[in-house]
């Protein structure tokens, strides 16, 4: 498959050095949840294509794209080139690719029985076996490698031989070329989510990698790829040249979430103390530890992102979409129905059109921001602002100051 596809030079989009921001876009990780963004980037590809040509796609706009677990494979979805040199998969085919396989992917037991089934494959290991999701990664993306992307990506995922975090980077390719994988071996690392997926075994050279979920390291997924940036821009990577690493007010940053549950507080500390492994494990259908790591992990890089584009007077340049308002099976990172996966597109389509919020950093809940207005609006400026760089660095290079 991938003997007609060139290695490319990211040449789709110029570098930063021949304008005057930082584009990135991040993805967190939620399973069939990420219908969700795959909305609201529907939204803000079509806003682009207004603004400029009617081919434009996200990759074009965004010098690095970053994603954890479904969010990593929205990610390659969006930046893998075809036999053309252009992504495989436009934003507005995010959802149609959820609705057609995530079904196949987490299928529904049903019948009386359903309960009991789920308690014992929960103990002898991971609900689902992953064998559609290998078939189809492996179908679509071939051989193709993390150096063929069309933009820079970032990608999360954890070795839980290493016991510590892997980061799949277009960064870390030239001083780490064992990272340089296929992409299917990084999707199905990045979304090997404990108890859900099994783990990923893989060889690359003479590295090995034994992968499961990114969640665990990076659910959300922005600050890894804020830090990649940074670590260009401090080793003076002319490519980033002259910004400075606290220089936010150069950056146009879109995190996107996959949604929370309501905070219903399901769980206290006497129930927790009374929990064995089996309780950590399966609860009410759930996964409380697993949510714990996955949930804080996120809850800590947006706080972090809060106070700091606050503190560097740079709010503006930061869009965080989230909706914390979930229940029952919208919550679920695998309640793969139709009306679930139907219902998460209205979520998504509802979201545009909520006002924009940011979480209280006192009160860990969302609260809209004072004339932030709908995140629908938010999209349409930052839209605008990503096409305004975007022609300011193709006026650049042609005129040769790249």
């Amino acid at each position: 498959m991938t003997s007609e596809i060139p290695k490319t030079n990211r040449v789709g989009i110029r570098p930063p050095n021949t304008g005057n921001r930082i584009t990135v876009l991040s993805i967190d990780g939620g399973g069939i949840r990420g219908v969700i963004p795959g909305v609201i980037l529907e939204y803000l590809e079509s806003q682009l294509q207004e603004l400029d040509r009617g081919e434009a796609r996200l990759a074009d706009y965004f010098d690095v794209i970053a994603g954890t677990n479904t969010g990593g494979l929205v990610t390659v979805m969006l930046t893998a080139p075809d036999k053309n040199n252009k992504p495989l998969y436009a934003a507005k085919d995010i959802v149609p690719f959820y609705l057609e396989n995530t079904p196949k992917i987490f299928p529904q037991r049903g019948g009386p029985f359903t309960g009991i089934i789920k308690l014992f494959k929960a103990l002898i290991g991971p609900k689902y076996n992953g064998k559609y999701l290998k078939s189809l990664v492996t179908g679509i993306l071939g051989t193709m490698k993390l150096n063929q992307t069309l933009t820079n990506v970032v990608i999360p995922t954890f070795d839980i031989k290493n016991m510590q975090p892997v980061i799949f980077s277009s960064f870390q390719l030239p001083r780490e070329p064992s990272t340089d994988a296929q992409l299917s071996d990084i999707c199905l690392g990045t979304s090997a989510a404990p108890t859900y997926l099994p783990g990923h075994y893989f060889q690359n050279g003479d590295r090995e990698f034994n992968l499961i979920d990114g969640g665990i390291a990076a659910n959300n997924p922005t600050l890894v790829a804020i830090g990649e940036v940074t670590r260009q821009v401090m080793k003076e990577d002319p490519k980033f040249s002259p910004i400075k690493p606290l220089d936010y007010g150069r950056y146009l940053v879109i995190s996107l979430g996959t949604g929370l549950e309501k905070q219903q507080r399901r769980y206290d500390a006497k129930m927790a103390a009374k929990w064995g492994v089996l309780g950590w494990l399966v609860n009410n259908g759930s996964a409380p530890l697993i949510e714990a790591f996955t949930q804080a992990s996120a809850d800590l890089v947006g706080f972090h992102n809060n106070v700091v584009f606050e503190a560097l007077n740079s709010v503006d340049c930061y869009l965080r979409i989230q909706d914390d308002t979930l229940t029952g099976d919208l919550a679920s990172v695998d309640r793969a129905t139709k009306q679930n996966l139907d219902d998460l597109v209205k979520v998504g389509e509802g979201l545009l059109d909520k006002l924009v919020s940011r979480v209280n950093s006192d009160t860990g809940e969302f609260e809209p921001v004072v004339n932030g207005g709908s995140n629908r609006e938010a999209l349409k400026r930052f839209a605008k602002e990503l096409s305004d760089e975007m022609k300011l660095r193709e006026s650049n290079y042609k005129g040769g100051s790249a």
